[in-house]
Parts: C-alpha cells; structure tokens; sequence
C-alpha cells in the first residue's frame, strides 16, 4: 500500500528545514479517508502510532458519517477535501502520503504540493480543521445556515485559509533558492486569479454555491492573491491570531448580511 518516496534536492531542503524528522511516502491507491486497517499498514514503515480522537460533542449529530469516524477511536487518517498530498502527525516520525491521484500531476506543481505538507509539518497547526475549530465547531455549524455537507466544505476551506496566512510569506520566501517551488506557486495561484476575480458576480447570479466560494478564496488567500468581500476579513492577521472564534464571528456576521430577512 506505501511505499518510500525519492526527493529531489529542493525537498530535501524543504524537509530539512521545517520537517526534518518527516517521511514521504506514496500511496498506491487513492483514498479520502484511510480506513483503520490499511491505516495501521503505515506502522510497517513508522516507528510508532499515535491515533488521534476527538470528543463526540465537536461533532453535529447531522454532519457527514467519516467526520463522525474520524473523530471516534478508531484509527483514521485523512478527510474528504485534503487533496492530492497530506499529512499526519498520528506517525512517529511524522509521514506526508502522496495519493494515487497524483499520476499525471505535472512534476513541479507536485512537488510544491509535497513541499507545502512538509511546510505545514513544521508549523503548529491542527492536522485538520476538527482539530482547529475543536469545540467551536457545533458553533459554526449553528452559524452556517446550510446543509452538514456545505457547513463541513466551509469549515475544512476556513481552516486552508487559516493555514494559508501563514504560510504564504514562506512560499514567497522560496523565490531566491528554491525557483522551482516559487514558480509552482505563483503559477497555481494566476491560475485561480479570473475565477476569484468574478467570485461575487457568480455568488450573486446563483453561478457559484456559497461553500464553493469558500473553498475558491481561502485557496486563494493561500496563494498570496487579492480575495473579495465577504472573504477579504479572513485574508488578515487578525484571523491568524484569532482562528476559529474569529471564522465562527466571521460566518455568523457573513450570513445575517445575506439574509434579507436579517436586514428588517
């Protein structure tokens, strides 16, 4: 199921300068989320495991079944909308895993992909946005007047964007040494540009549902652009500082404004 990833020299640096203790592993098979016994196949390659659980009270009784799982005892690695490459500090050392998906990547846009995992390593953030809204969660679910699936995209988007703040100094910090990953970023992030450009005129005209908006602008945020009202008061520090009181307050007040019934 995994197997050992070569690095080229440029995230062998990455690695060594944020994640030093980290392994990078493919997987042979593409998933969402790792159920617990092909998960536990990763103790083969580990020293140790560490499963991560989270009280059942985070969770809605309405949100999706795998939140739900994640959270229970059982070991499991990985959410629906973590992309191509992830991350899991339920590993000692530390693992990235690269999905089958990744076949037909183009090569520099995966290595800034596994470049960004090993940065996120090094940082101290939650490995997933249960672990960044932790009891707030139920908070924004109360705030987000939509369905469990939609208010589970705006919260994983949230915690990106969260992420993203601060990680995208370090990304523009990659010009002078490591081009190649500076390029990828800054290529990923022009290629958003139109899409966030036209994100309220889509809102507006029913084009674009508000969870993929979200999900669209907090990429966004991650990619040094210029995002929108409303999201433009989560490309701040005051949201680094503040994470997840500030996102519940930031729905709460960004759904009153779009409901015209709050505005009587």
């Amino acid at each position: 199921m995994f197997e050992r990833r070569s690095l080229p020299e440029s995230l062998d640096v990455v690695r060594d300068r944020h994640a030093p203790d980290a392994i990078v592993l493919d997987a042979d098979a593409d998933f969402e989320t790792l159920p617990p016994a092909t998960a536990e196949d990763l103790g083969l390659l580990v020293d140790a495991l560490d499963p991560t659980t989270y009280p059942a009270e985070w969770v809605p009784d309405d949100a999706p079944t795998l939140l739900h799982r994640y959270a229970g005892s059982d070991f499991t690695v990985g959410l629906p909308g973590d992309g191509t490459v992830m991350w899991t500090r339920q590993t000692d050392p530390p693992t990235v895993l690269v999905k089958a998906r990744a076949e037909g990547t183009p090569d520099d846009f995966l290595e800034f992909l596994i470049a960004e995992a090993l940065l996120e390593l090094g940082l101290d953030v939650p490995e997933s946005f249960l672990g960044f809204f932790a009891a707030r969660y139920p908070d924004l679910d109360a705030a987000v007047p939509l369905d469990p699936a939609s208010v589970y995209q705006i919260g994983a988007a949230l915690y990106v964007g969260w992420v993203g703040c601060q990680t995208r100094p370090m990304f523009a910090d990659w010009a002078d040494d490591l081009p190649n990953l500076y390029e990828a970023w800054v290529d990923a992030g022009d290629r958003l540009r139109d899409r966030v450009d036209g994100l309220p005129g889509a809102v507006a005209r029913g084009e674009t549902e508000f969870a993929d908006a979200t999900e669209l602008a907090c990429a966004a945020i991650k990619h040094g652009l210029d995002v929108p009202t409303p999201f433009a008061a989560l490309n701040t520090t005051a949201y680094v500082d503040h994470g997840p009181e500030y996102a519940v307050r930031w729905a709460t007040t960004t759904f009153d404004r779009l409901d015209p019934e709050a505005e009587e």
